[in-house]
Parts: structure tokens; sequence; C-alpha cells
């Protein structure tokens, strides 16, 4: 009774195994496409914080699709550099007419002050 029990139990489990794995070609799923990135940030305007927020990058199979990630993050270290050039550029001119205004600061006192107040 015990060999009987033992026998039907492994051609059961090999019956499972055999309709799990797909024994029959027919019931095979279809490949899937990969996902391709369907909003990609805009190319008419610099990027926002909105833009950033709303992107959501395609996952492949292993994770997410490496092109689509370096073209983001390249685009994007493009724009935080051309920004970061800007706002140094504002700071320099910034600092050049404070100090021009600094050294004519008695055009705006008023007449009749002293200037060590």
């Amino acid at each position: 009774m015990f060999w009987f029990l033992l026998i039907a139990m492994v051609v059961v489990i090999a019956a499972v195994t055999l309709v799990v794995l797909g024994g029959s070609d027919t019931a095979a799923l279809p490949e899937a496409a990969p996902e391709q990135l369907v909003d990609p940030l805009p190319l008419d305007r610099p990027v926002g914080r909105a833009d950033v927020d709303a992107l959501r990058l395609p996952v492949g199979m292993r994770g997410y699709r490496m092109a689509d990630v370096d073209e983001v993050l390249g685009r994007l270290g493009a724009e935080l550099a051309e920004r970061d050039a800007r706002i140094a550029e504002l700071e320099s001119a910034l600092a050049g007419a404070q100090a021009t205004a600094g050294g004519r600061s008695d055009m705006f006192d008023k007449p009749g002050e002293e200037q060590g107040r």
C-alpha cells in the first residue's frame, strides 16, 4: 500500500509539473512588446518640476529601460548645467551692480545728513 501511494503521488506531481510548465505550445502566452516612453520631456521649453513629477519611465525585463533613463538623465543634466551657468552669470552681474552702487552711495544720501551714522 505504501508503494502504491508513493508511485501515485509521483505521477500526480509529474502531471501537475507538465501542465504548469506548458507541455503544449498552444497555451503559450504571446510575446509582449516592450514598453516605450509615452510622454517624454518637452523639447520646446525648459523642463519644469511638474514635468519631472509626471514622468514615468517604462519598465523592461530587468527594470527600467537603460536608453530611456540615459536620455532623460542627459536632458536633465544639460538643463541643470545651463541653469547653473545662468545663475552664476546673474549673481556676478548683481555683485558688480552692488559694487558700483556701493561706490556711489553718497548720491542716495539726503542733503544735510552726516555720513558717519
